[in-house]
């Protein structure tokens, strides 16, 4: 009896110890709601726009010292499974619409059609989680200080990254991208180097999806209020002195859900009841969302918002120029006419990085259907010349803009994609992959697409790889402390800024720098307080 009951004690503490684990990737800061009433009116010392993938890690940051106001336009996706289980990756793709689902899906006038994040969390919530860090060339390219991007990447990667365990589909792609000959074989590396390698996850040992959102609470959560399912309009800006300059005051907005077509205000706090503050709004809502609220204030080429009837704040005509998308291809393996396989969704884990990291090759296998499965061996070209711009559709916030990427518009993005064909076709071509799906010696033709096959192949089927930038990009819209010129106490502090997709997926180094501008501020103010 007494060994029943000790063994029973035992059971219940595991399974108290695997829920407050579960209860505490949950936790959010105590100041959050979803009342636009709780917050209208007040003032913080800083507001950003968007609790996505960047957003988060820089809340988090600057509330170390500083009041902030973090504003979500989605829910939380802690209450969700088909955000929070590997065993569900990719489900919450599966249903998408422009006005509550948590991806929110759009199509290109390229007409291509691809997904944003609308849950706290952003793209971090409902992407394949896997996690590697930028170059070291990318590094200096942007001009970012070495030592302490490594730190921020750190501070990321000690909460939020994981080394995967293997099933059985990611060791069948990594052999066949090493039979396809992309060596080295890099085993398990963060860092972005060429060869054949297994990344980091964001699923952890338990399968449990780390988002961004977990790295609320690495901040000073009382000093984060957090408001979820409430979308920005607008910025708020006044006029100062008689040098007539640009000053941010605060953000308009109104209840996601557009139950309600009031707005609402916040402000940023001031210095010795002046109109001065020394904060900053500062946008993370994505390489849509954030030039979109530009444009939606008045910050943009005058001739398009005058299309609109929107006042013309500031005259910057780069907002919503240099919009890039990676152009991907995708391949299907051929499996085994007798018997039909349904495999369980997996998120990816193994990448190669080829032809001197022109090309980034990863596989998956991702629902199409609640009951349904595609393996895919796709690929992306790591540096497009080729962009497009973004423009206002309407002056509601909450539809998507207009977004062309002008995909393989260039004859050198054209003649990378046929490259990449080629070498698409090889891996799903494979031995090991054959072997795997019952279909050795099977296969109806061997023979290898032509050159001008693989041209139509790209230009029919060219899709998204998720990794779209631009609209508010350094030197056009920033400068290199991510302060949009022309204006006082306004910063763009996400993908948006980006002039190329970092490394072979961006969310790692979007995680690093809300933590790495954030330090950076932070060291801003200290300065500013020294006598």
């Amino acid at each position: 009896m007494a060994m029943g009951f000790s063994l029973y004690l035992f059971l219940l503490f595991v399974h108290l110890a695997l829920c407050c684990s579960w209860i505490q990737g949950q936790t959010l800061p105590r100041k959050t709601t979803s009342d636009v009433n709780q917050v209208s009116g007040k003032s913080f010392d800083y507001i950003i726009v968007g609790g996505g993938t960047a957003g988060c890690p820089l809340a988090a940051t600057l509330s170390e010292k500083f009041s902030v106001l973090l504003v979500e336009r989605g829910g939380s996706p802690y209450e969700n499974p088909l955000i929070m289980e590997n065993k569900n990756f990719g489900l919450s793709l599966v249903q998408t619409d422009e006005y509550t689902s948590v991806a929110q899906s759009f199509v290109s006038k390229d007409g291509v059609s691809n997904l944003r994040g609308r849950v706290l969390g952003g793209g971090s919530a409902i992407n394949g989680g896997f996690f590697s860090r930028a170059s070291e060339d990318y590094v200096k390219r942007v001009g970012w200080n070495k030592q302490m991007v490594s730190d921020a990447y750190k501070w990321v990667e000690s909460r939020n990254a994981f080394k995967p365990k293997l099933t059985p589909w990611p060791y069948v792609a990594e052999l066949s991208l090493l039979e396809a000959g992309i060596f080295p074989y890099n085993g398990f590396s963060l860092d972005h180097i060429e060869g054949t390698k297994i990344g980091a996850t964001i699923y952890d040992e338990q399968g449990r999806r780390h988002t961004s959102a977990d790295l609320l609470m690495a901040g000073n959560p009382n000093n984060i209020t957090l408001l979820l399912n409430a979308t920005v309009t607008s910025i708020i800006f006044h006029k100062k002195g008689n040098r007539n300059v640009t000053v941010v005051r605060g953000i308009r907005f109104i209840k996601s859900d557009g139950s309600s077509s009031q707005t609402h205000e916040a402000y940023l706090n001031t210095q010795n009841n002046s109109r001065s503050s020394t904060g900053d709004v500062i946008l993370a809502a994505g390489a849509l969302g954030s030039p979109q609220i530009l444009l939606l204030s008045g910050i943009g080429p005058p001739k398009h918002l005058n299309k609109f009837d929107i006042p013309v704040a500031v005259n910057l005509k780069s907002v919503g120029k240099g919009m890039q998308d990676n152009p991907s291809i995708a391949l299907v393996p051929e499996v085994a006419d007798a018997k039909p396989k349904n495999f369980p969704p997996d998120s990816p884990k193994v990448i190669a990085i080829a032809d001197d990291f022109k090309l980034i090759v990863g596989s998956m296998i991702l629902p199409i259907s609640f009951n349904a499965t595609i393996m895919l061996i796709s690929g992306k070209l790591a540096f497009p010349e080729s962009e497009g711009q973004l423009e206002l559709n309407s002056t509601d916030p909450r539809k998507n803009p207009s977004v062309t990427f002008n995909y393989l518009a260039t004859e050198k993005d054209m003649a990378e994609c046929v490259k990449l064909g080629r070498l698409l076709e090889q891996i799903v071509r494979s031995k090991s992959i054959a072997y795997f799906l019952g279909v050795e010696g099977k296969r109806r033709n061997e023979s290898m697409s032509t050159d001008d096959e693989l041209r139509k192949l790209c230009k029919n089927n060219v899709r998204t790889f998720y990794h779209y930038h631009g609209g508010c990009t350094m030197g056009s819209v920033v400068d290199k402390n991510y302060r949009v010129f022309g204006i006082d106490g306004l910063r763009v502090i996400d993908g948006s800024t980006f002039l190329e997709s970092p490394g072979t997926n961006p969310m790692a180094t979007l995680l690093m720098l809300g933590r790495y501008q954030g330090i950076k501020i932070l060291q801003e103010r200290e300065k500013m307080l020294k006598p």
